[in-house]
């Protein structure tokens, strides 16, 4: 007898544990490694070609593109694999979130590119643009957002074979397309543009692997209210995001460019890249392993917590172990990775270590937030954060120059983790 939706919905889940999230993180490790060998190829690319400030263009580039992307890959991406996980594709409840998730997707597009075309300087002045290069930017956006509503679908459906592939093509397609531009003696504007329509051009393989998984059914006419507003709710989370998030690093890079040179921030946007590799790497397990099985255990508070405390048992000690690593290594890592003029920025890498640590612990209890779609308190957290991170930077770079943007950061994190610690100190008993 073939299950229902329902029994779908209220069947028992097993208990978590260290094996399955060890599995899951060693499943995707190929993807993983893809990723932040891609994003070191990349680093190198327009750090040596890319003339002097072509680090800190990379860095303010992929940050342009996060403020486009952030409302669906953070937002309905994330309510796409809660909801639709435990549903079957054809059934109506399926259709019904896919339809609203698409919906919502094109509003945040059309919202995007309309301040793309009323706001042009602030958003790219920095670039030069053309009216051509902001078509294709516009194209590429639409592709990739595209590209990421389907790899959540097949997140959703535990398809992370095809995810993990998917990561692989993407990760080699952009680093690939940099290196032919900036080969062919074009400037580091055009090969950002290449490396952006190179990434969306993998909407191609994802739509082929969903379609042939069944992911993609017919959709009605009609959109669901109810899953129009479910979805909304993890926008509305996403809102906070880009703007006490991305805005606010979009916003950072601008007040230090301005006050030091090009060549300076490159300093420190080395650590950030360095910092943004293996960040790449912890968001991978994360959004792969970690949030699927932490949104299907949302009618478990029992086991959700047991799930938590199993990802912080073994993410506290590695994090703590990898990051000292790093910092030992860092004469050595920053001008292999980018050049050797960026060994200067080895006395920014501390504070950025253990900023970054405070955050990565901080993450699964964050995470428990949007897995249970508690908007207000996700939003408030948010706003805290960047509140908190002005501050900080308004205090510390008059006195500490670039160092005090690095050591405004891990005060934010560590901030942010005694928070946590307290808001969730049930999950500990």
């Amino acid at each position: 007898m073939r299950p229902t939706e329902t029994s779908v919905v209220t069947e028992p889940v097993a208990s978590p544990g260290v094996g399955r999230f060890v599995r899951g993180s060693l499943g995707s490790g190929a993807g993983v490694l893809a990723r932040a060998a891609g994003a070191l190829l990349l680093n190198k690319l327009l750090a040596v070609y890319g003339g002097p400030g072509g680090l800190t263009l990379l860095a303010h580039f992929q940050n342009l593109m996060a403020l486009f992307t952030t409302l669906p890959n953070d937002g309905t991406h994330v309510g796409v694999v809660k909801y639709l996980a435990p549903l079957r594709p054809e059934s109506g409840r399926y259709r019904a979130w896919l339809g609203a998730a698409i919906a919502l997707n094109g509003a945040a597009m059309l919202v995007g590119l309309a301040a793309l075309l009323l706001m042009p300087g602030p958003l790219v002045g920095m670039f030069q643009p053309t009216a051509g290069w902001l078509v294709l930017f516009g194209l590429g956006i639409v592709l990739l957002t595209a590209y990421a509503l389907l790899v959540a679908v097949l997140l959703a459906a535990g398809r992370l074979r095809g995810y993990i592939g998917l990561t692989i093509t993407l990760s080699l397609l952009g680093p690939a397309a940099v290196g032919a531009v900036l080969a062919a003696g074009g400037s580091a504007t055009t090969a950002l543009l290449a490396y952006l329509l190179a990434q969306g051009a993998t909407l191609l393989p994802a739509w082929a692997l969903a379609s042939r998984a069944g992911l993609l059914p017919s959709l009605g006419r009609r959109l669901s209210r109810k899953a129009l507003w479910g979805l909304s709710r993890f926008l509305l989370m996403a809102v906070g995001l880009l703007l006490f998030g991305k805005a606010v690093d979009f916003a950072v890079r601008e007040v230090l460019i301005r006050q030091f040179s090009l060549a300076q921030t490159d300093l420190w946007q080395a650590v950030a890249k360095l910092s943004d590799n293996y960040t790449m790497v912890m968001t991978a397990v994360m959004s792969s392993v970690y949030y699927p099985r932490l949104a299907a255990l949302s009618a478990q508070p029992a086991a959700q917590r047991a799930w938590v405390r199993t990802a912080l048992r073994l993410l506290v000690p590695l994090l703590a172990a990898g990051l000292t690593l790093l910092y030992g290594l860092r004469y050595w890592l920053l001008p292999l990775f980018f050049e050797a003029r960026f060994g200067a920025a080895a006395s920014l890498l501390g504070p950025q270590l253990l900023g970054d640590w405070c955050r990565f612990v901080a993450w699964p209890l964050v995470m428990v937030l949007t897995a249970q779609a508690r908007v207000g308190r996700y939003v408030a957290v948010q706003a805290a954060s960047a509140v908190l991170y002005a501050g900080a930077l308004a205090l510390l770079l008059p006195r500490l120059g670039l160092l005090g943007a690095v050591w405004a950061s891990a005060v934010r994190h560590a901030l942010l983790l005694v928070w946590c610690g307290w808001y969730f100190r049930r999950f500990w008993r």
